[in-house]
């Protein structure tokens, strides 16, 4: 199911509309490295949430940028550092892994978009609203919104976390969402999770009896099952070209 979506996906790429504004011919993206292999990154900064968000911004500015983007397949120290991320508090996952010697999920499973708090959200293509929540346990998603789309004979969703609260007030589950309507907004510390300001964009294939919720980090022993079942979503975003 995962490679006949993306070869759908390659098939409609040109037909998706901008997730978040962004004009490549005069506005710059860069790619941010949040892996345990940045050793500029350590746990005094990532750990205090002041800290961390300078840190971000702070490399927007100093390239320029409009965004930072990155995350996809990225083993992440900095998610140890929070009791929601242990194995202890896993949910019951599908085809599990092995998790001996595993104290925690630290594998990132979608692209982390860093930018502004307000920074609108359009849906890509058409779809239906599948379900969201507020998940406001502190570094989990805050408000989340998942939507639902068809293409051809297949069915898979669109993940969107970190926005802002304002965006599920009035929102229905089956609610259609057009091609390039403005549905969310980068939310602000207070109400997504307690990071930075940025979306957390996921594909997901089979997202099982999950509502407003799925899986964005998984245990690095599991990361089989899950990068196939949350292909990279930057064939939708287009980013990668763009850098």
């Amino acid at each position: 199911m995962s490679r006949l979506l993306i070869h759908e996906l390659k098939k409609n790429q040109k037909n998706f509309h901008s997730v978040v504004p962004f004009d490549p011919s005069t506005e710059k993206i860069i790619c941010l490295d949040l892996s345990k292999n940045n050793i500029e990154l350590i746990e005094d900064t990532y750990s205090d949430p002041k800290k961390f968000s300078e840190y971000i911004t702070a490399k927007i500015k100093t390239h320029n940028a409009k965004f930072a983007i990155g995350g996809y397949n990225e083993n992440r120290n900095l998610y140890k550092t929070s009791k929601l991320f242990e194995i202890k508090n896993l949910k019951v996952y599908p085809k599990g892994g092995d998790l001996e010697g595993a104290s925690s999920r630290t594998l990132h499973l979608g692209i982390d978009i860093w930018g502004d708090a307000g920074t609108p959200v359009s849906a890509p293509l058409g779809g239906i609203t599948h379900s969201f929540a507020f998940n406001n346990t502190p570094g989990d998603y805050g408000a989340t919104i998942i939507l639902q789309h068809q293409l051809g004979t297949l069915n898979f969703y669109t993940l969107y976390g970190h926005l802002s609260l304002e965006d599920i007030g009035e929102l229905r589950v089956g609610q259609f969402i057009t091609r390039g309507q403005v549905f969310g907004h980068f939310g602000e510390p207070n109400e997504n999770g307690n990071w930075p300001s940025h979306l957390h964009f996921q594909l997901i294939v089979d997202i099982g009896n999950y509502h407003g919720d799925y899986p964005g980090v998984c245990n690095y022993t599991e990361r089989k099952y899950y990068l196939e079942n949350s292909p990279d979503p930057d064939i939708i975003l287009c980013f990668s070209t763009e850098n």
